[in-house]
C-alpha cells in the first residue's frame, strides 16, 4: 500500500508499505476517511525529525502520517474479542498508545500515561493517511451509523478537542462563551457551544473564518485587529463578561484576552498548542476568581461522547470540510493546508 510521509522542510512522500497484519491484541482498519489537522503542519514544516526530538521522542525511521483516522475493521488478532471489535464494524482510533494499565490509560486517557506516550498514532506510529493502518484493539471507538467517516475522522481529533475544552468548562445553557480563533477547532468549538445552547462570540482576524462562524452559529464575531475584544466582549455582556472563554489560536495576545474578557468566577481554557502568554496574576486571575484550565484532546470515553451528542443532536460536522482528498494527491494537498487560508481538509480515496 502507498503511505504519506512527511519527510520535513514541507516534503512530502507517498512511500510503499507493506499491508499490515495485526498483532494478537491489534486490528487493522480499512480507512475511509483521514484528517488533516493543524499539528500536522508541525511535522510538515520541521526540519526532519526536529518536531518530534522537540516533543521528546527520539528521531525514528519516517512513519505514515495522519492522526485523525477512521474507517471499517476489516482484520482482527487472536486476543481480540467481538465485544471489543469485530470485522465490518465502523471505528474512530483514539490515536495514542500507553502502558495500557496505569490509573490514566485505564480510564481511556492515553496519552496521559504515567509511563509516557509510547506512540503518537500519524507521528512516532503509522497512522491514517493510507489505505491500511493497524492499532491497538484498545484504541478504538465506534462511530455510530448516522455519522459519515468524515464526521469521525473530525471528532477523532479537532472537534474531539473542541468537545474536551467544552466539558472541561463545565459550559451549560443560557452561558455566554467566547472562542478566540476560528480555525478547524475554534470553528468547531463554536458549533458544538451553539449546540449546547449558549450564547458563543467568535473572534478572529480573518474575515472569512468570521464569516464561516456566523454561519455555524455565532451569536456574534469580533475582529481583534479592528476592536478591542475584552471591550467588545463585555459590551455584549452588559459588562460583565463571558462565563467561559476557549483559546484555540495560540496567539499569546489572545490567550491572554481570553482571561480578561470573561467574567468575575469565569473559566478560561487553554487549546491552542505552543507559545506562552503574560498575565498579570492578580488582577487577571486572583482578584476576579479566574479558573484557568489546560484541555489536551479527550478520553476514548470523550470521544465516544461526543460522537453521541453529535449523532443525538443531527450536528453537520461535514461542513467543517472544505476540501477533500485522494491519497495520490497528498503533496498538493498539504501545500493548500499549510497556506492556512481556507478550512479543513480530509482525505476520503486510497486507491
Amino acid at each position: 500500500m502507498k503511505g504519506a510521509v512527511f519527510l520535513g522542510d514541507r516534503q512530502l512522500e507517498l512511500q510503499t508499505f507493506d499491508d499490515p497484519t495485526p498483532g494478537p491484541d491489534e486490528v487493522v482498519l480499512e480507512i475511509k476517511a483521514s484528517g488533516m489537522c493543524g499539528s500536522d503542519l508541525k511535522f510538515y514544516r520541521s526540519p526532519k525529525g526536529q518536531a518530534m526530538r522537540e516533543l521528546g521522542f527520539n528521531e525514528s525511521e519516517l512513519v505514515i502520517a495522519g492522526h485523525e483516522p477512521c474507517g471499517v475493521v476489516v482484520a482482527v488478532g487472536s486476543n481480540v474479542s467481538e465485544k471489543r471489535a469485530r470485522v465490518g464494524q465502523r471505528m474512530m482510533v483514539h490515536h495514542y498508545k500507553g502502558c495500557g494499565v496505569c490509573p490514566h490509560c485505564s480510564t481511556g486517557w492515553q496519552q496521559l500515561c504515567k509511563d509516557g506516550v509510547e506512540k503518537v498514532y500519524g507521528v512516532t506510529g503509522h497512522g491514517g493517511h493510507a489505505r491500511y493502518m493497524k492499532c491497538p484493539a484498545s484504541t478504538l471507538v465506534e462511530l455510530p451509523d448516522a455519522l459519515s467517516f468524515e464526521t469521525g475522522a473530525a471528532i477523532s481529533c479537532g472537534t474531539g478537542t473542541a468537545w474536551g475544552a467544552i466539558k472541561r468548562l463545565d459550559l451549560v445553557a443560557d452561558q455566554t462563551i467566547a472562542i478566540f480563533g476560528q480555525g478547524p477547532v475554534g470553528l468547531a468549538a463554536t458549533q458544538l457551544g451553539k449546540a449546547f445552547g449558549a450564547q458563543v462570540i467568535a473572534l478572529d482576524i480573518s474575515a472569512d473564518r468570521l464569516a464561516r462562524a456566523k454561519e455555524f452559529g455565532a451569536d456574534h464575531v469580533i475582529d481583534p485587529s479592528k476592536d478591542d475584544p475584552v471591550v467588545a466582549i463585555r459590551e455584549l455582556t452588559r459588562g460583565l463578561g463571558a462565563h467561559a472563554s476557549i483559546d484555540a489560536s495560540s496567539a499569546s495576545s489572545a490567550r491572554a484576552q481570553a482571561v480578561r474578557s470573561v467574567r468575575t468566577w469565569g473559566k478560561a481554557c487553554m487549546v491552542g498548542e505552543g507559545g506562552d502568554v503574560t498575565l498579570n496574576v492578580s488582577p487577571d486571575l486572583l482578584r476576579r476568581q479566574v479558573t484557568l484550565i489546560g484541555s489536551w484532546t479527550f478520553s476514548t470515553h470523550g470521544q465516544a461522547d461526543c460522537a453521541r451528542f453529535i449523532a443525538d443532536r443531527n450536528i453537520d460536522v461535514d461542513k467543517l470540510f472544505t476540501h477533500r482528498w485522494a491519497l495520490k494527491d497528498a503533496s498538493e494537498a498539504y501545500q493548500v493546508f499549510d497556506r492556512q487560508a481556507d478550512g479543513k481538509g480530509v482525505f476520503v480515496e486510497f486507491s
